[in-house]
């Protein structure tokens, strides 16, 4: 517990040191927001394992601790110290494209809470990746005046909306922020834009996608986004893209259908935000939300992650699968190339049973939101849509 606290005080000391520079653009903002990011990096300490940030790179990203849609290169544990890119473009210059994974944290949405989930990914996984920052501005004021923070699973749509405040009060644009390819990008969080620009973008090619808690909701609908505008680029990305959810289940665009639900056996938190009719495909038992090891009850993303992707579980007897960036580079050097898919748990087999495909699929994203409220049932359970 000593070094989550300590990690948390040099970030909040250095993050103090920088307010005078961010002081001279958007004062009002930042001097509005700055307790409140601090806040959420508070609650970041304390949700994330974030003893596996060096104290160096605890420095390094103290400014940016808010910079919604900025990018982070995180490398496993000893590989080398974690890099900050503020553009899809400064992402492929740093050496983007040998990333495996795409991560995306929740909870106080901080740089510090999400680079210690990525680490937490990278070293399952030993290999470099990606995280988006989904920061906090004024959009997530007036959400978390809602109850944003208590049912973001249900209130998807307000965020979004209110935008456009943060772009008028001078929100620096980080990210995806100058990609215009249609007219709901302004009605679209940055982070969101952000995760859709990366998937998107045939210069990376990531074979798993994490998240946690909100997180989740970013990936889904990056995700709904992408097979709007490119229907091509989401099936193939489909085809070889394993999704983990962690903390909240959240119902993926269909054609995703390698998808593996991972919940705590106490996190009420994480239900009261889920689909009910998503069944959780692994409980950790005696977890609750928080991933930090140095609390009782913590859900281990490390260890979990590479249970899941050790064995296939098609085979009579279970192999150990390669690592991501050992795959990819035996994809490189082969003339012929094909898709190597990453296994699903062998907790369950057959994971995605016809019927429950078939009601995951009548309760997309998409569709939800043209089910009308008189659609429920009394105990709560949505049903699905009658045809037409």
């Amino acid at each position: 517990m000593f070094q989550t606290a300590f990690t948390l005080t040099l970030t909040q000391f250095a993050r103090t040191l920088s307010l005078p520079e961010r002081l001279q653009r958007s004062p009002l903002r930042n001097l509005t927001l700055e307790a409140l990011r601090q806040r959420n990096t508070a609650l970041d300490a304390l949700f994330y394992d974030v003893k596996v940030i060096t104290p160096e790179e605890a420095f390094y990203i103290s400014g940016s601790l808010a910079a919604e849609g900025s990018i982070m290169i995180v490398p496993p544990s000893g590989g080398g110290a974690l890099t900050l890119c503020e553009t899809l473009e400064e992402f492929a210059l740093r050496g983007g494209g040998d990333a495996q994974a795409l991560a995306v944290a929740g909870i106080g949405g901080s740089a510090l809470g999400a680079a210690a989930f990525a680490r937490n990914v990278a070293d399952a996984i030993d290999a470099p990746v990606a995280v988006v920052i989904s920061g906090y501005g004024l959009a997530d004021i007036i959400t978390e005046a809602f109850g944003g923070h208590f049912f973001f699973g249900h209130l998807k749509g307000l965020r979004p909306v209110f935008q456009m405040l943060d772009d008028f009060a001078g929100r620096p644009k980080f990210g995806a922020a100058d990609m215009n390819d249609d007219e709901t990008s302004s009605r679209t969080s940055l982070d969101t834009r952000t995760v859709r620009g990366l998937l998107a973008d045939p210069r990376f090619s990531f074979r798993l996608l994490a998240g946690h808690s909100k997180g989740n909701l970013v990936i889904s609908a990056a995700l709904h986004e992408l097979c709007k505008q490119d229907e091509v680029r989401a099936e193939k990305l489909a085809e070889r893209v394993k999704i983990v959810t962690i903390g909240a289940r959240i119902a993926m665009p269909p054609i995703f259908s390698d998808v593996v639900d991972i919940i705590g056996e106490w996190d009420w938190f994480g239900e009261m935000n889920s689909r009910p009719f998503i069944p959780a495909d692994q409980r950790v038992p005696h977890a609750w939300h928080h991933t930090n090891t140095d609390l009782s009850g913590h859900l281990p993303v490390t260890s979990v992650l590479k249970e899941i992707l050790a064995t296939a579980p098609t085979s009579e007897k279970a192999q150990p699968a390669p690592a991501l960036h050992v795959v990819a580079k035996a994809e490189a050097s082969t003339v012929a190339t094909t898709e190597t898919e990453v296994p699903s748990s062998p907790l369950r087999p057959m994971r995605r049973p016809a019927t429950i495909k078939k009601v995951k699929e009548a309760f997309s994203e998409k569709t939800l939101a043209d089910i009308s409220p008189m659609r429920a049932d009394f105990s709560g359970e949505m049903q699905p849509p009658k045809p037409h």
